[in-house]
């Protein structure tokens, strides 16, 4: 027979361990919860639903996307590091301003590094990862053809995504982390001005292609391609 004690022990114990349970389940919720209030935030202010110099409140967007000021206040912190809003001590959060020299000195650091990933992604993507690539890069042509620019930014996001992933080397997909949403934003404020989507779609596909069939070198030539019209487009907006 035990001893009382044992039995209140065995009790507290056990009612320990629901908790911890829930405990888990409520993290892992929450980093889903954060990982969809980055998505849909980094979607507006890319999109310019959310404009530059916008001051942001916790309280508002939480309403808005109807997920808790939590999972609100740490993809802002996220957004932060990825320089679409910037976090002012006790004056609040705002979205960050478009800048033509800060494109043009990231685009100096994403021709290295999207050459070094398209064709490590040529050399190391999966079989599924070069089906997908084939995929997208029909998907893109298709949006550029309807003019949907919201279909090609979401293509767009998820070609660089796949491309960091297949590349298999996380400095590189953590440093293109940091500059890929800016350099989106800043094509979807002048795209209509001097952007020319069927072109943009067709240097994508043609990198996106290459990784497909395994072909390293026409990967990073086709990356210098896109960049190189990357480029001039963003010197145009000058003149714009």
């Amino acid at each position: 027979m035990s001893h009382p004690w044992d039995d209140r022990s065995e009790d507290r114990l056990n009612a320990r361990k629901p908790a911890k349970r829930r405990s888990r389940a409520k993290e892992a919720q929450d980093g889903t919860l954060t990982d969809r209030a980055y998505r849909e935030l980094e979607e507006m202010i890319v999109t310019l639903q959310l404009m530059p110099g916008t001051v942001l409140s916790e309280q508002a967007l939480s309403v808005r996307l109807k997920i808790g000021r939590t999972p609100i206040r740490e993809a802002l912190q996220r957004l932060a590091r990825d320089g679409l809003v910037v976090i002012m001590p006790r004056r609040g959060i705002m979205v960050s301003e478009i800048n033509l020299l800060l494109q043009l000195r990231l685009l100096e650091v994403r021709r290295e590094l999207e050459r070094l990933m398209a064709s490590l992604a040529a050399e190391r993507a999966t079989e599924d990862e070069r089906r997908e690539f084939a995929e997208l890069a029909e998907a893109m042509l298709a949006a550029s053809a309807k003019a949907d620019d919201i279909a090609f930014m979401r293509l767009d996001q998820r070609f660089n995504s796949l491309i960091a992933t297949a590349a298999r080397n996380e400095f590189a997909r953590r440093s293109m982390g940091l500059m890929n949403a800016l350099s989106r934003r800043f094509w979807y404020q002048h795209y209509q001005e001097v952007a020319d989507m069927p072109l943009a779609a067709k240097l994508h596909a043609a990198v996106a292609d290459a990784v497909a069939q395994k072909k390293a070198k026409a990967a990073a030539v086709a990356s210098d391609r896109l960049i190189d019209y990357i480029e001039d487009f963003a010197r145009k907006t000058l003149d714009a």
